[in-house]
């Protein structure tokens, strides 16, 4: 059974920071492009960022260049997300998610969806 379980979620001030984590389990990780995605209230989800288990290569949003690092531990079947300075318009549910082929920062590319976790923001 295919798992991909994000933690890490919280209440942060502006400027603040958050490392998300996602463990995954049911696949083989190192085939999958790994990415972290989020969806505010009344948006469309969209990728933030995401890298290549096996050449360890990132893609980034604009919206996110400077502030969040994604990496990923494979030993661990884990994908961290490093967010600093965090912006009230980061506020969104954060869902991590692997995908085969594509482009890893287009949600429509993913095949496999883990649960998500509030980050919220506030000024």
């Amino acid at each position: 059974e295919v798992q991909l379980q994000a933690s890490g979620g919280g209440l942060v001030q502006a400027g603040g920071s958050l490392r998300l984590s996602c463990a995954a389990s049911g696949f083989t990780f190192d085939d999958y492009a790994t990415g972290w995605f989020r969806q505010a209230p009344g948006k469309e989800r969209e990728g933030v960022q995401c890298i290549s288990s096996s050449h360890g290569s990132t893609y980034y949003a604009d919206s996110v260049k400077g502030r969040f690092t994604i990496s990923s531990d494979n030993a661990k079947n884990t994908v961290y997300l490093q967010m600093n300075s965090l912006k009230p318009e980061d506020t969104a549910v954060y869902y991590c998610a692997a995908g085969w082929g594509g482009s890893c920062l287009n949600p429509m590319h993913m095949d496999y969806w883990g649960t998500g976790t509030l980050v919220t923001v506030s000024s």
